[in-house]
């Protein structure tokens, strides 16, 4: 109803997991760091948690993204189990057989125990996942315990994490759990956002539904957005959602504070929000809302890390299942085999620069780059942070001792397209994960004059692109050109990168131009817009 009036592609706050709008902060960031350091470090538990809406689900969907490639990985989204319902579920998801059809506890414990010591003599690792912990009870809390008793003189054979409400915390420090805290070799509590993450989280929505021009959500508002939903994205989402039909109803091109407050009367009603100003918004949202409804009924069928126990289903699933249900299932037509890639990185880069309409002069690709105004940005943060770049890339892929390289050149939830030299094929994010080092290189565009960092006083035609795209972003005249680098603008550019989650240090660097060009029309190519159009 209301994407049309602000000229959006879709709804920017679906509570819908879609990667597209995929928003690590800072903390999001050292909660995924968490559970990559548990996994390598040989130990026993690894604790996540975190309000419901925290984003422990977007974490979670990461670190499965990251999984090294001797790591099997076992998912128990609904832990109301009993011990030996435990124990089946744990041979069911590493798919360990059972002799004879056996069952019984000590079966269950004693075939997990002979898988282990397989796999370990096969150089394999194993993690186990439970989401939704703080429902586990003390019993099998103590089994799981146990069953990280088996270790060599170096780690243990299974690690564990945990993954729950900020009660499971209150829960590990009971005495009788005493002996498992004792093994939590890395636990972190992951927090709300903070103001200027989330007027960086509404933008980065904004901008990837593809709003332009004068932000519907402005710096004033934001205070108020974040005081109300206290800073987490589910309730960002609830509210900021609203609001856009409440602007759209009252044909405001702004979410301004009465809008707000009366969006989180309607959404928010019984836990004391402001007195909604008007009543016709429920008539003129309600049949938009009522279909919204059956989509969120849907979508609590599925598995989910961040939602109230009472709403997870009662069945199980397998393992494999709930491990993709982290994105849209793949289309028809996607390989679950990854193909083959160059083993010429200059090649796959040549073939990269063609997405930007170029082709790159003679010579090694990142410096001959610099004649026709591209530059490399070199990186290892994997999936996701290819998701947050939004742009074509070549990844690293491992093929035993062998290295290749692709071009990504789309991504959707159901999986990515990539471009080997021989053919684009699309292939699931399943079979990308294991291959794919998380290293990549990528091209943006300089502005002319570009130079790696300005000091006050500096004064060209990068300083006025640079003055020119703050300007506009933040609705004000540009300054004159040949003006200096001052105070002032570095000032607005650290307030920029850091309402963008960016590292404010006030130095334009490759990813605030990223940013920059993204938020201001240059055109460039994106990865996610390109995702099965066989562009």
């Amino acid at each position: 109803m209301y994407t049309n009036y602000f000229s959006l592609k879709q709804a920017p706050f679906s509570i819908a997991p879609d990667p597209r709008y995929l928003f690590m902060s800072e903390r999001h960031r050292e909660a995924l760091a968490h559970l990559l350091y548990g996994i390598n470090s040989g130990g026993g538990f690894v604790l996540l948690t975190g309000e419901i809406g925290a984003g422990k689900t977007t974490v979670c969907r990461c670190f499965i993204e990251q999984v090294p490639e001797n790591c099997r990985l076992a998912y128990i989204f609904n832990p109301k189990l009993t011990v030996g319902e435990l124990l089946q579920s744990v041979c069911e998801e590493f798919r360990i057989a059972m002799p004879g059809g056996q069952g019984g506890v000590k079966s269950y414990i004693d075939a997990i125990n002979a898988y282990l010591l397989e796999s370990h003599a096969q150089g394999r690792n194993n993690v186990l996942v439970i989401d939704e912990a703080q429902n586990l009870s003390t019993d099998v809390l103590e089994q799981l315990r146990l069953l990280t008793n088996l270790e060599t003189s170096e780690r243990k054979l299974l690690q564990i994490i945990l993954i729950g409400q900020p009660e499971l915390r209150t829960m590990l420090a009971r005495p009788e759990l005493e002996q498992l805290a004792q093994r939590v070799i890395a636990r972190y509590h992951l927090g709300p956002l903070s103001e200027q993450e989330t007027g960086a989280y509404i933008a980065h929505r904004m901008a990837v539904a593809g709003s332009q021009g004068a932000p519907v959500f402005p710096d004033s508002v934001v205070p108020l957005v974040h005081r109300i939903s206290g800073g987490v994205p589910r309730r960002i989402n609830l509210l900021c959602d609203r609001a856009l039909l409440g602007a759209y109803v009252e044909n405001s091109r702004e979410a301004t504070p009465i809008i707000v407050r009366t969006a989180a009367a309607e959404v928010f009603a019984g836990e004391g929000a402001p007195a909604a100003r008007s009543a016709r918004w429920p008539l003129v949202a309600g049949g938009v809302l009522a279909g919204a409804a059956l989509s969120v009924a849907a979508w609590q069928l599925l598995p989910r890390g961040d939602v109230p126990a009472a709403s997870a289903p009662a069945a199980r699933a397998p393992a494999k299942t709930v491990l993709l249900a982290a994105a849209k299932p793949a289309p028809a037509g996607t390989r679950a085999v990854l193909p083959l890639g160059r083993a010429d990185e200059a090649l796959a880069l040549r073939a990269l620069a063609t997405r930007w309409g170029r082709a790159l002069p003679e010579g090694e690709p990142c410096e001959v780059a610099y004649r026709i105004d591209l530059r490399c940005l070199q990186g290892r943060g994997g999936i996701y942070e290819l998701r947050q770049l939004d742009r074509p890339a070549v990844i690293t892929l491992r093929e035993g001792a062998a290295t290749r390289y692709a071009v990504l050149v789309g991504m959707d939830g159901g999986g990515v397209t990539i471009d080997t030299g021989n053919k684009r094929e699309r292939v699931d994010l399943a079979s990308l994960a294991p291959r794919f080092t998380g290293e990549y290189t990528t091209f943006w565009k300089m502005p002319r004059g570009y130079r790696e960092q300005l000091a006050l006083g500096d004064a060209g035609v990068d300083v006025d692109w640079l003055a020119a795209r703050l300007a506009a972003l933040g609705r004000v005249a540009a300054p004159p050109a040949q003006q200096p680098f001052n105070a002032r603008t570095k000032e607005t550019l650290r307030a920029f990168q850091q309402n963008q989650g960016l590292t404010a240090d006030g130095v334009a660097g490759p990813r605030t131009h990223i940013r920059l060009n993204q938020l201001t029309g240059v055109e460039e190519p994106r990865l996610l817009a390109a995702a099965g159009t066989g562009q």
